[in-house]
């Protein structure tokens, strides 16, 4: 298994089940400004992510909650790689609204939600 990306959540945001129950979740690295923390889920990656980005169709697991990439923009993972910070829409797009963000399937929100909590980790892999 390729793994691009693996991260332990350290704090989930007091808005951050607003956002999923839309089905976007923020990432943002641990040192995220605090307006930006209150929507975000706060992560240490855990080594380096990968230099190149995921394909669609790769896994993207949070906790047991999983879903396939589906769209990726073209800025997203050097924001990834450069601050630790992007959007993941579960919304099944072929391509991402910005080019900032990435795509994937769409999930129970409620799991989701249920999964995001400190210490759970988030890998992005095939």
């Amino acid at each position: 298994m390729t793994q691009f990306l693996r991260t332990t959540v350290t704090a989930v945001g007091p808005d951050v089940p607003d956002l999923l129950e839309g089905g976007v979740l923020i990432l943002f690295a641990d040192g995220a400004p605090p307006e930006l923390a209150e929507v975000s889920v706060m992560h240490a990656v855990d080594g380096e992510p990968a230099a190149s980005a995921p394909a669609p169709g790769a896994a993207i697991r949070v906790g047991p909650v999983e879903a396939r990439l589906t769209g990726i923009g073209e800025l997203a993972w050097a924001k990834v790689r450069d601050i630790g910070h992007v959007v993941v829409n579960f919304n099944g797009a072929a391509a991402p609204e910005r080019p900032g963000e990435l795509a994937a399937s769409p999930v129970d929100g409620a799991a989701l939600a249920a999964a995001l909590v400190p210490g759970a980790v988030i890998v992005i892999g095939d």
